[in-house]
């Protein structure tokens, strides 16, 4: 177990926008940081940043968190792996407590299954370089693909024996578990007898953004028609086949630098392209194109190129790309190799500058590369050019970005030879019919953007009780230590303004007409609160953003987070002073308890009103009415304060 001690020297030097920037592509606004949520599926960006705090808020989805727990979520890391990611990046040694044997046997299940991912991936690593039948069979073919011992040893790749549990033989005897060796597929099991997955291939290990091994892609070396080509491992706790991309952990740098990702289809059109010189490209695991794929390419650039075969299965996974690509908000080209070719041999035929020099002269924008190879097949007939028009129109509908659609119209337009205006009827037609859809599914996650001269003025709304909860923590959160004054008298009954600590008010208050809270988050952040006034000290952010309930982590992160900022030029632009909630803390802190108590009032009135109901004694029944009596009284008084009419 790593050490208390240990465990503050990480998070003291944890830059939150540093962490999250490996996986995000943040951009500067205000003192924060925002971009494309990596949780959820968003075309306006939500998600913040705080360096000042160390915290990220998700507008969109209500995700939040430090640095530890954005690797726990983004990663799927467990707290150990996130502190031991941070202590590495962070240059700090590690000081570790031997755990106990209840802790050991509570050691995270996903851990084992990544544990066991990285001794299979050395393992049929070593089989390759260090075994007759490695080197013979899948060492030559490596080799004769064109890949030197560097990029082989780059790409961690590997060889299975052609034996029957040569590996799982291998695993059992170096401790590992039967479970765990189904769970990663690497072992299948037949007649109560574990056997090997992977036989006589050639291994590609397939990695997450930070370099662990996920599962594996194993290709076949002889022709048998009744063998699959390729297999992968199955889907498990830590792999995701549609949310991996093939060569990501190798390509993420090249793909920011040059802000362009080249997407293929195979592993070895990914190393082949490697060879060339071209290292920022990935390949889908496996798997058609997904969604999730996507979305992880957009967090390093907004631009994705497809390379594809020229034969009509390539065609066809390139215009399905196409749409999903565009309906991210993201820039598409594509690439058709000539018939007979793909990324893989293309490289390997020609010099690396050769292919530089293809991809980038055939790289074509969707409508071009549409247009190009169906027009001709139009042969001047206006029903079937027009069945090509309306495909490029609903193409162009799913683009988010208003000023990219227009231009693509407009391109449209010339190369089609067809009315502007006819096109963008078309266009907005396809889009109101998408809203629609989405408005009845209920699938629109689409989030406007705000004003950016929006300000927030974060006064209280009273909706329900747990929001009035969260108004007072949110008060004390974001007031906690400033002043605000009262009148009152001195020894001579002279009037003079008494200055006193927010924190101080609100738990002294509390504490006084004896107030808790329903929400066991609030009464958690009260509490300390309440701890440290006692020793007359204020607590420290940190504090409430490390804590081991994971509901008052969020609880202060949401409450500690804004969307919006008050635009730097506001008042000059337009003239208009608005005043922020600190400059009117006084007032805004007795709304915000005032609202407490009157709701608080009014629970207590319909429970009084309850036991009213079922009283028979003529005792009880005059203490409940007296009781109704004066919570009514207090009610109007509070109202009254909130310059609010009861109705009830």
């Amino acid at each position: 177990m790593i050490t208390p001690e240990t465990i503050d020297k990480i998070m003291d030097a944890a830059r939150v926008e540093e962490v999250v920037g490996e996986f995000v592509n943040l951009k500067k606004r205000g003192v924060n940081l925002i971009g494309l949520c990596p949780f959820h599926n968003e075309k306006t960006p939500s998600f913040n940043v705080n360096p000042a705090r160390g915290i990220y808020k998700c507008f969109g989805c209500g995700k939040g968190g430090n640095a530890v727990n954005f690797l726990m979520e983004h990663e799927h890391y467990t707290y150990p792996e996130a502190l031991r990611y941070l202590a590495n990046k962070y240059g700090i040694e590690i000081d570790e407590e031997k755990p106990s044997p209840e802790q050991q046997q509570a050691m995270d299940e996903k851990e084992s299954l990544y544990n066991l991912s990285a001794f299979a991936q050395k393992y049929f690593e070593e089989t390759l370089h260090h075994t007759e039948e490695g080197k013979a069979i899948g060492l030559t073919y490596l080799k004769e693909r064109g890949f030197p011992l560097e990029t082989i040893k780059k790409f961690g790749l590997g060889y299975a024996l052609n034996e029957w549990d040569a590996f799982t033989m291998h695993a059992k005897k170096n401790g590992y578990k039967k479970e765990f060796l189904l769970k990663t597929s690497l072992s299948k099991e037949r007649d109560q007898q574990l056997y090997d997955s992977f036989r006589g291939r050639v291994i590609f290990p397939i990695h997450n953004l930070s370099g662990r091994v996920l599962g594996f892609g194993a290709r076949i070396l002889t022709s048998e028609k009744n063998k699959p080509k390729y297999i992968n491992t199955a889907e498990s706790d830590i792999y995701h086949k549609s949310k991996v991309l093939y060569g990501l952990y190798f390509a993420k740098s090249a793909v920011s630098r040059l802000d362009n990702c080249y997407l293929v289809e195979g592993y070895t059109d990914v190393i082949s392209l490697h060879q060339a010189g071209i290292e920022n490209v990935i390949a889908s695991s496996g798997t058609s194109l997904t969604t999730d794929q996507i979305k992880l390419i957009k967090r390093y650039t907004s631009n994705i190129t497809l390379l594809f075969d020229g034969d009509p299965a390539g065609i066809k996974a390139a215009f399905r790309g196409i749409d999903m690509i565009l309906e991210e908000g993201m820039n598409v080209r594509l690439v058709l190799f000539p018939d007979g070719e793909d990324p893989d041999s293309y490289a390997r035929k020609y010099r690396p500058v050769e292919v530089k020099e293809f991809i980038e002269g055939n790289a074509l924008d969707f409508i071009s590369f549409k247009t190009n190879l169906l027009l001709g097949e139009t042969k001047n007939d206006p029903i079937r050019k027009a069945g090509l028009i309306k495909e490029i129109a609903q193409t162009i509908s799913l683009i988010p970005e208003p000023i990219a659609r227009t231009l693509y119209i407009q391109q449209c337009s010339e190369l089609m030879e067809i009315d502007e205006r006819l096109l963008v009827a078309e266009v907005n037609k396809l889009r109101r019919q998408k809203f629609t859809r989405d408005q009845k599914s209920g699938s629109s996650q689409e989030i406007p953007e705000p004003p950016p001269e929006y300000v927030e003025k974060q006064q209280p709304v009273q909706v329900t009780n747990g929001h009035q909860e969260k108004e007072v923590i949110r008060m004390l959160l974001h007031h906690g230590d400033k002043t605000i004054e009262f009148e009152g008298t001195d020894e001579l009954g002279k009037t003079v303004n008494i200055a006193v600590k927010v924190m101080d008010f609100v738990v002294d208050d509390f504490n006084d007409d004896q107030l808790g809270f329903d929400n066991a988050a609030c009464q958690a952040i009260f509490n300390i609160f309440a701890s440290h006034r006692q020793k007359d000290s204020l607590p420290h952010e940190q504090e409430f953003f490390n804590h081991p309930e994971e509901a008052v982590r969020q609880l202060a992160i949401d409450l500690l987070s804004s969307p919006y900022t008050l635009s730097h030029n506001w008042e000059i632009r337009h003239r208009i002073f608005v005043k922020t909630e600190e400059e009117t803390l006084k007032t805004s802190l007795l709304e915000v308890i005032y609202a407490f108590k009157l709701r608080r009032l009014e629970k207590m009135i319909g429970e009084n009103q309850e036991k009213l109901k079922e009283a028979r004694e003529e005792e009880e029944i005059t203490r409940l009415l007296e009781a109704d009596r004066q919570f009514k009284m207090k009610r109007s008084l509070f109202a009254k304060e909130l310059s609010r009419i009861v109705t009830r």
